[in-house]
């Protein structure tokens, strides 16, 4: 899509996002990080990258191996 634009139509494009983001409110990080830290902390024990998948529900697992004799 880039390519079959002008430079001039990509800096109005980055422009107009730029004055998108501006208006955006911020929170700093040191009241936002203890609030990260608190629902890593309650939600993790059902978080299956956190508790991990058991073996009869991962879809992943393998089904069996190859034996060559």
């Amino acid at each position: 899509m880039a390519r079959d634009m002008s430079d001039k139509d990509i800096l109005k494009m980055e422009l107009d996002q730029l004055k998108k983001e501006v208006t955006i409110s911020r929170t700093v990080i040191s009241t936002t990080a203890p609030e990260i830290i608190s629902y890593a902390e309650t939600h993790g024990a059902e978080d299956p990258l956190v508790k991990g998948v058991p073996e009869d529900k991962n879809p992943f697992k393998e089904k069996g191996g190859c034996i060559i004799t």
